[in-house]
C-alpha cells in the first residue's frame, strides 16, 4: 500500500497516526494492498476554496475526499481477472478546522484526525451520508473501524512494551546477543 502525505497547512500534524489510521481502514475494508492514496493537509483558506469549488458551500470544512478510480466490487464478467491495485484518490484534511472541532467535541486533536482519516477513506470507497440510512451505515462502519484500530494500537503497544521488557531482562541476565525469531 502506498500512501503519500503532503503537509501544506503550516500546522504540525501527527503524520504517523494519520498513516496508521489510513492503512488500517484500507486493510479493514479489504482494499487491494497495492492501492495508492494521497493525504494532503491544507490551511483554512485553501479548504474554503475547495469547499466552494467542489461542493458549492461557503467556508472551510474538516475533510474532503476526491476518488480517482471507480471501485465496483462484483462488477464485470465472471471470467474477468481479479481486480488489482487502484488509485483510491485524495483525502484533503484541514488541521486548523480539525483542532477547533476537536476542542468543541472535547477530545484530542489526534482522535479527530483519526476520525477524519477513516471518514475520508470511506468516502473514497463510495460511502456517503446524504440520507439517514446512508449516514447510519457509514458512521456505524466508521465507529467500528476506529474501535478496532484503537484495539489494534493498544495490542501493538503492549507487544512492543513486553518485547522491550524481555530484551532488558535477557540483557540483564547475560543473554544480550540472543537471536530473536
Amino acid at each position: 500500500m502506498s500512501i503519500e502525505l503532503a503537509n501544506e497547512s503550516g500546522v504540525d500534524v501527527p503524520t504517523d497516526l494519520v498513516l496508521d489510521a489510513a492503512k488500517f481502514a484500507i486493510a479493514r475494508m479489504d482494499v487491494h494492498p497495492g492501492a495508492e492514496l494521497s493525504v494532503i493537509f491544507v490551511d483554512l483558506d485553501t479548504m474554503a476554496d475547495l469547499h466552494m469549488k467542489w461542493m458549492d458551500l461557503p467556508g472551510p470544512t474538516d475533510v474532503m475526499s476526491f476518488p480517482m478510480d471507480e471501485l465496483t466490487p462484483g462488477a464485470g464478467r465472471p471470467d474477468a481477472a481479479e481486480p488489482g491495485p487502484a488509485t483510491l484518490g485524495d483525502i484533503v484534511l484541514c488541521p486548523e478546522f480539525a483542532q477547533a472541532q476537536a476542542k468543541e467535541a472535547r477530545h484530542s486533536f489526534d482522535h479527530e484526525l483519526a476520525v477524519l482519516t477513516v471518514h475520508g477513506v470511506l468516502h473514497l470507497l463510495g460511502y456517503d451520508h446524504a440520507d439517514a440510512e446512508e449516514e447510519r451505515e457509514m458512521f456505524g462502519l466508521q465507529n467500528a473501524i476506529l474501535g478496532e484500530w484503537y484495539d489494534d494500537r493498544r495490542n501493538r503497544d503492549r507487544a512492543a512494551h513486553q518485547s522491550k521488557r524481555d530484551e532488558d531482562l535477557l540483557r540483564k541476565i547475560g543473554f544480550a546477543d540472543v537471536d530473536e525469531d
